[in-house]
C-alpha cells in the first residue's frame, strides 16, 4: 500500500511478483508510460520521498484479489480508480465522443506517434523534476550494526557506491523488508 505522506491518499495493488512490481514503481519511464494510472502520477508529481510504503499481507496467489478487494473495503484508497479489483473495468464505459477520439487518434499514425509526449522537448525544469523524483535520488540512513555508526546518502547511487554493492540491492532490500544486506553489516536502511 503506497501512501502519500501529504495528503494521505492511498493505492492498494497486489502482484504474484513483487520484485517486478517494485521495479515498474520504482522506474521513472514506466510512471510517465502510464499516467492513465492515479497513482504513477502521484509518485511522479509528490516524489517517492513524500509517500510509505507498506506491504499489507504476504497471501496465496489464489487469494491476491480477494484480500486487495478486502483492504479496499476497509481504506477505500483514493488512488485506486477501478471499483473492483477483480473486474477493473466492471461499470466503466466509454462515451461514444471518447470511442471516436480514441479511433481518430490511431488512424494513420505510426508507432510512437499516438503517445501525448510525441514530438515534445522536455523543458529543464520538467526534467529536473523527473530526475529528483527517481528513487535513486532518495536520502537514505545506513546504520552500520559492527562500528554502531549512522551515515546518510543523498541518494540510493550514493549509498551503493560507497557500500560497493549495486545499487538495485538496496531497491530489493526495501521490496523485500530484509533485515540485513549479504557482505555488508548493515542492520538497517531507511528513507530520511
Amino acid at each position: 500500500m503506497w501512501t502519500n505522506l501529504k495528503n494521505g491518499k492511498q493505492y492498494i495493488g497486489s502482484s504474484n511478483n513483487l520484485k517486478i512490481r517494485f521495479s515498474q514503481y520504482f522506474n521513472v519511464n514506466y510512471l510517465i508510460r502510464n499516467p492513465t494510472m492515479a497513482i504513477c502520477c502521484a509518485l511522479i508529481k509528490h516524489k517517492y520521498q513524500n509517500f510509505s510504503l507498506i506491504i499489507l499481507e504476504y497471501c496465496e496467489v489464489s487469494e491476491l484479489l480477494i484480500r486487495e478487494k478486502h483492504y479496499w473495503g476497509i481504506l477505500t484508497p483514493e488512488y485506486n480508480i477501478s471499483q473492483d479489483p477483480t473486474a477493473p473495468m466492471s461499470g466503466r464505459k466509454h462515451s461514444n465522443k471518447t470511442k471516436t477520439k480514441i479511433s481518430d487518434a490511431h488512424i494513420g499514425l505510426k508507432k510512437g506517434e499516438n503517445h501525448h509526449n510525441y514530438g515534445q522537448t522536455l523543458s529543464d525544469e520538467t526534467r529536473n523534476k523527473i530526475t529528483l523524483s527517481m528513487p535513486s535520488s532518495i536520502k537514505i540512513e545506513v546504520i552500520d550494526s559492527k562500528n554502531n555508526t549512522t551515515t546518510s546518502y543523498d541518494s540510493i547511487n550514493e549509498a551503493a557506491r560507497a557500500l560497493n554493492i549495486n545499487n538495485a540491492r538496496i531497491v530489493m532490500y526495501f521490496s523485500r523488508n530484509q533485515k540485513s544486506l549479504i557482505k555488508v553489516s548493515i542492520l538497517l536502511i531507511k528513507y530520511s
